[in-house]
């Protein structure tokens, strides 16, 4: 299977800070690859530089093939639509005085999907109901949302271009672990049924697991170890990945 997602000894560089340095990693159609790290790693970076909010020092950014290091103007934008991201924090990603509603229109307005007004919203009922929200409630603003709510928002709005690959950073860890049982049964059954790819990006490894076909652990701007999730968590090779798995809470009964 060609990959959708080729990464190539990338760096990302604040100033004199190298935060990413030389990591490579790939990701097939359909697939979710775990980047999983402590605060500050990296982690974070890479998945933005990956999408170009953060400009690549060096390497290369490859998506179905195609170079899309440093994309400008309209190939940015058409990629975009390709790749979204979940952030970690919804309701910062969110403005304030702007419906969600409004929210999700105003991303296919600017891509020009939908065409009139009243498709547009009814684009926007159908990913509220998608993402299990009433769509009576578009009309709402963010402040009037659980963290739960807002983050089910966050996965509506990433998937109004129906992109290929979601780049979800830490999109469980500001949650109490119930809710990010749901959130995660969520990305699923939504990968499930739409064929995405997802580099899902987190701390807690057993999160990271739960998600993950494959896994790649960062550690101070480096991938340090990858494998199969179960490979990475029931062998882990790295003296980093020990420590990691010796913090992992039991999440199993939200889970389950």
């Amino acid at each position: 299977m060609n990959e959708l997602l080729t990464v190539e000894k990338v760096s990302v560089r604040y100033g004199e800070l190298e935060a990413v340095r030389g990591v490579s990693l790939s990701l097939k159609p359909g697939e979710t690859l775990g980047l999983v790290g402590e605060s500050g790693c990296g982690k974070s970076s890479l998945g933005r530089a990956i999408l170009a909010l953060e400009p690549v020092a060096a390497g290369r950014v490859a998506f179905e093939g195609r170079d899309v290091t440093g994309l400008k103007g309209a190939a940015l934008k058409q990629f975009r639509r390709q790749a979204q991201m979940v952030f970690q924090d919804p309701f910062g990603s969110l403005n304030p005085r702007m419906s969600v509603g409004a929210a999700i229109e105003e991303v296919l307005y600017v891509h020009g999907i939908g065409g009139s007004r009243a498709a547009r919203r009814g684009r926007a009922v159908a990913l509220f109901e998608d993402v299990g929200l009433n769509p009576d409630w578009l009309s709402r603003y963010p402040h009037e949302f659980s963290g739960g709510q807002r983050q089910r928002i966050g996965i509506a709005r990433a998937l109004a271009l129906e992109p290929k690959l979601l780049v979800a950073d830490e999109p469980v860890s500001a949650l109490d672990v119930s809710v990010q049982a749901d959130i995660i049964q969520l990305l699923k059954r939504i990968q499930r049924e739409r064929g995405l790819a997802y580099l899902f990006i987190g701390h807690d490894l057993a999160v990271v697991r739960e998600m993950s076909n494959r896994i790649a652990v960062m550690f101070k701007g480096e991938i340090v170890e990858t494998g199969t999730a179960d490979q990475v968590c029931d062998q882990p090779q790295h003296d980093y990945t020990q420590k990691l798995l010796s913090a992992v809470p039991d999440i199993d009964k939200a889970l389950a």
